[in-house]
């Protein structure tokens, strides 16, 4: 469903050097790696939000950055982005800002009373209730619910991808444990193929049929949960053991 073929990019220095990884129709992957090893910068460049300096992204066989505009627009059609700390327009309410999800062609011919049921169902699919969330600003929301809101607009469209950029950061153990329920469910009952950028090593494990790690701008594994737990490689054993070091001190202070 998804393939990177040969990405570099570098902003001063090298981010990327190099990455070929491919995500399978409907399973759930999890992309690890230190904090700027380029990540969100890979995951970004599936909908050409960041141009790379070489290579292509194909989503379901159509290139990314040697299609035409209509196969741009097929494509975005095609996927959901769910933006780290939801990214929500600050003047919107949420009505608003579910709504911005669907795609624009499809707004333009929609009745205000389709457009009203899609983002209603789409926010009672997030676990938030409509009548009391509908009318309200982004500054009046929790954390826990501008992350649920920004998925809300993610699954308005009803893509057949959804990309996650680290869900989860700035939550507590709890609201991360809820959000990761739910980025489980979504991908389950949508039928979606997700990938997910995250921090949240223990999470992704659990939630997802196969994950990655990049290390210094290339792929350092790719495989299931498993064999990244027992993976001999040192890189990838050093940073397994630290994030459950991790995770466990986060469960010693909470």
């Amino acid at each position: 469903m998804i393939r990177y073929r040969n990405i570099h990019k570098a902003f001063d220095l090298p981010v990327l050097q190099g990455v070929d990884m491919t995500v399978e129709t409907g399973e759930m992957f999890a992309l690890f790696g230190p904090s700027g090893t380029g990540k969100s910068v890979l995951l970004k460049t599936t909908l050409a939000l960041i141009i790379p300096d070489r290579g292509d992204v194909e989503i379901d066989g159509l290139s990314v950055f040697y299609g035409s505009e209509d196969v741009m627009a097929e494509i975005r059609r095609k996927v959901g982005y769910v933006f780290q700390n939801a990214a929500l327009f600050d003047s919107l309410n949420v009505f608003e800002n579910v709504s911005m999800g669907l795609p624009e062609e499809e707004l333009a011919k929609m009745k205000r009373k389709e457009v009203a049921r899609r983002v209603w169902l789409a926010i009672e699919t997030v676990n938030l209730e409509p009548r009391e969330v509908l009318a309200k600003l982004p500054s009046e929301l929790s954390g826990g619910m501008k992350k649920r809101v920004g998925i809300a607009r993610a699954i308005v469209g009803r893509p057949e991808i959804l990309l996650w950029d680290e869900p989860t950061t700035g939550l507590d153990p709890i609201n991360t444990a809820a959000v990761e329920r739910l980025i489980k469910r979504l991908s389950r009952e949508l039928e979606v193929t997700s990938l997910l950028v995250t921090h949240d090593v223990e999470g992704g494990l659990a939630m997802c049929d196969r994950v990655a790690m990049l290390h210094s701008g290339t792929l350092r594994f790719c495989g299931t949960p498993e064999e990244f737990r027992t993976c001999p490689d040192n890189v990838v054993r050093a940073f397994v053991d630290r994030a459950a070091a991790e995770a466990a001190l986060d469960m010693v202070s909470t």
